[in-house]
């Protein structure tokens, strides 16, 4: 048997008075997504348990399978994974995002999605000024970037930017004891990047400047049993965004490299697919992410999340449908998000979302599309995301109850 997660970050939403009352999911033309519904089997899984945040760290590491109630330390040590950066003993890592500021303002978690170029002469800017031996900064890509602290704070409260834009800074610094340090430092960065010859451009091209940095999502290294001593599953990761990448090296899956994929509603969706499925005819498994209608849900943009629901449909589940001759096994595929990011709230929710497992040995139950309401229609109820891997791998019994 071969096994593909197909993720739309974030799809899940709330109904919309832009689409008539419907959700986006709803409103988009999804045939292939319903397609999975209808031949399929599912319903809601609740992926977010109440002990943790409603980020993407936490919804992703439940999907592989890992009960984060118990498997958790932070998003920044996942992310160092996937650039390839070894934490050792004391080290705490830091997601650094590049954001826009007005005063006291945060007015955007991305800085205008500043491209990897302008945002690595940055990064290293802060790092030749601000760093030192016990502190490294990292670039990313876009606005990502990491900082590592070697003896740092290591238990922080701190807020995703993209949760608190258009609220006080000041309000939502990070908490805790250390915190004075990490402050401090995002502090120190502001002036060098006010008049960083890289801003002085972005503004004269009308573009958001990036001056400030918000640290956030710390942790200290992470150690997962892998996939393969779980499920004797051999795999690999698809994604643009590191945080995936680094929860799939954790995981003992291979990092598989698509050209042209961004995060943004401008990726490579057929890069995604073609590689997925050549990866398919040599390795058991593949978790296939896609960033866009998150991005979307965060900017409030509805149209955009609808088109990057389309594309999703269109260009990697059709195409992966289309070219599953390719693959000499049977095929399971999961259909799921990782939570809801609703245009509403401009940040992640904890709610069910829908999902759904299709291929062989999955017998169709009463779902007829793949919605936040038409999954009421189906079969399951997980209490759990976590539960997700392991019915993909050993199938779905009728009716199984939650658990």
């Amino acid at each position: 048997m071969k096994y593909l997660a197909l993720i739309p970050d974030g799809a899940a939403d709330y109904p919309l008075d832009l689409f008539d009352g419907r959700t986006p999911l709803e409103a988009a033309h999804t045939p292939h997504m319903d397609r999975l519904a209808r031949e399929g089997s599912g319903g809601l899984v609740q992926v977010i348990p109440a002990q943790r945040p409603a980020g993407s760290d936490v919804g992703n590491l439940e999907i592989f399978g890992y009960d984060t109630r118990v498997h958790y330390s932070g998003r920044a040590p996942l992310e160092a994974a996937s650039m390839g950066i070894e934490l050792g003993d004391g080290d705490i890592a830091f997601r650094c995002n590049l954001i826009t500021c007005d005063g006291d303002t945060l007015v955007d978690y991305s800085a205008g999605h500043i491209t990897s170029e302008e945002a690595e002469q940055l990064i290293r800017l802060i790092a030749s000024s601000v760093g030192g031996d016990n502190i490294t900064f990292h670039p990313g890509v876009g606005y990502r970037h990491l900082m590592v602290y070697q003896g740092g704070p290591d238990n922080l409260t701190s807020h995703p930017p993209h949760d608190i834009m258009g609220a006080s800074m000041a309000a939502n610094l990070p908490q805790g004891q250390g915190a004075e340090e990490v402050q401090a430092l995002m502090e120190a960065a502001a002036p060098l990047l006010r008049d960083a010859e890289v801003n002085q451009k972005r503004l004269q091209a009308g573009l958001a400047p990036a001056n400030g940095i918000w640290l956030w999502g710390s942790g200290a290294a992470l150690t997962l049993e892998s996939l393969l001593q779980r499920f004797n599953l051999r795999g690999g990761v698809i994604s643009a965004v590191d945080l995936v990448r680094g929860i799939g090296r954790c995981a003992g899956l291979e990092v598989i490299e698509v050209p042209g994929i961004t995060g943004y509603l401008d990726t490579n969706y057929s890069g995604k697919a073609d590689y997925a499925l050549a990866a398919l005819t040599e390795m058991d498994f593949v978790y296939l992410h896609v960033e866009a209608p998150d991005e979307a849900g965060h900017n409030a943009d509805a149209a955009g999340k609808k088109q990057a629901l389309e594309d999703f449909d269109e260009f990697v589940i059709g195409r992966v449908l289309n070219g599953l001759e390719r693959i000499a096994e049977p095929v399971r595929i999961l259909l799921t998000p990782d939570h809801r990011t609703p245009i509403a709230l401009r940040t992640h929710s904890r709610e069910p979302v829908p999902f759904v497992i299709w291929g062989a040995g999955i017998e169709a139950d009463d779902m007829q599309s793949y919605s936040e309401t038409a999954a009421a229609e189906g079969s399951q109820s997980l209490a759990h995301g976590h539960q997700l891997i392991e019915l993909l791998v050993d199938g779905l019994p009728a009716g199984s109850p939650p658990q």
